[in-house]
């Protein structure tokens, strides 16, 4: 397969653009054509933060409702918000550490239970993996690694072998985090 849309959620800070571009250099480190296009408004804020990645596309860079071939959601709650670009045949994975937002803790609304969030997603695609890879980046060395742990994780999905993803990988992180990344990524793709 030389072509797939992935679609990256989160929080500012997360790590939702480092991410995509890391995806988009190895695609190109492999001669495959990729677009990508990136929401980030509040991201400063923690607010959410979206990349639409599209390899081997030949037409526009935004990912459209239903036709995410994955959806990779460092956040739980931000796997719903963005549920509607994913295919019913692709797949959800997501981080199940979750950042309560402020309206939660000002009581004004719920932060749903992250199972019910899981059972929510499996309604709406073919499968969803999860697992808490925030815990893989700690486990790692850095929790800042969590986008690399969780590219790991897509890394099966991906059109991109994962030494390539791991040479885009040392190409884009300070060099004093590379082996901690790396580390991150095996962590993630074993999951």
């Amino acid at each position: 397969m030389d072509r797939f849309d992935l679609l990256i959620v989160g929080v500012g800070g997360q790590g939702v653009i480092l991410a995509s571009d890391i995806i988009g250099k190895a695609a190109v480190l492999e001669g495959l054509p990729v677009r990508s296009a990136e929401t980030h408004g509040m991201a400063q804020r923690g607010g959410a933060v979206e990349n639409h990645v599209r390899i081997g596309c030949k037409y526009g860079s935004l990912i459209p409702a239903g036709g995410a071939d994955c959806l990779l959601s460092m956040e739980p709650l931000e796997a719903l918000r963005f549920a509607r670009y994913l295919s019913p045949k692709g797949i959800a994975i997501i981080n199940t550490e979750k950042i309560v937002p402020v309206t939660v803790n000002l009581g004004k609304v719920q932060y749903p239970e992250v199972d019910i969030i899981i059972d929510t997603m499996k309604g709406l695609c073919s499968g969803v993996k999860a697992a808490n890879y925030t815990a893989l980046a700690k486990k790692a060395g850095a929790v800042q690694a969590l986008n690399v742990a969780m590219i790991g994780a897509v890394s099966k999905y991906l059109p991109v072998k994962a030494d390539t993803l791991k040479e885009a990988i040392a190409k884009s992180v300070p060099p004093k985090t590379v082996a901690v990344n790396l580390r991150a990524f095996d962590l993630g793709r074993e999951a």
